[in-house]
């Protein structure tokens, strides 16, 4: 009985901690794109002053390249997220099988580093495509 509380009680931590790093990492290909379209909405230029602020212009490869890589990240952060969210469930249902914990725990793993790949991912593309 004292094995069980203390596989909840473990499982617990692993959750809150997963969890919490979806809640940190979710809004990050957001917060880490800034659009120019986006901050010139809503401001009233002149037709010269918002064709520099992205007025009529034709997508460009840089927008086409963000998107794809923002929707790409999105999807593999959701994967991740639901990953961990089996895993926690199947270390909770393991019932003390050995290989069923080391199993889920290697899936937190995995997922949690998924979603730190996908965060450092979007970050260098932001970056390398702010600098172009």
């Amino acid at each position: 009985m004292n094995t069980l509380k203390t596989i909840q009680n473990i499982s617990k931590k692993y959750l809150g901690l997963a969890l919490a790093l979806a809640v940190l990492l979710a809004p990050a290909p957001v917060a880490l794109r800034a659009d120019v379209g986006d901050v010139c909405e809503g401001v009233a230029f002149t037709a010269a002053e918002q064709a520099g602020c992205g007025g009529d212009a034709a997508p460009t490869i840089n927008k086409t390249i963000a998107t794809a890589v923002n929707i790409f990240s999105v999807t593999l952060g959701l994967v991740a997220v639901i990953m961990i969210m089996i895993a926690g469930f199947k270390y909770v249902t393991s019932g003390g099988d050995a290989n069923s914990i080391a199993s889920a725990k290697q899936t937190i793993l995995y997922a949690i580093v998924g979603l730190i790949i996908v965060a450092l991912a979007q970050i260098i593309v932001v970056y390398v495509l702010g600098r172009t």
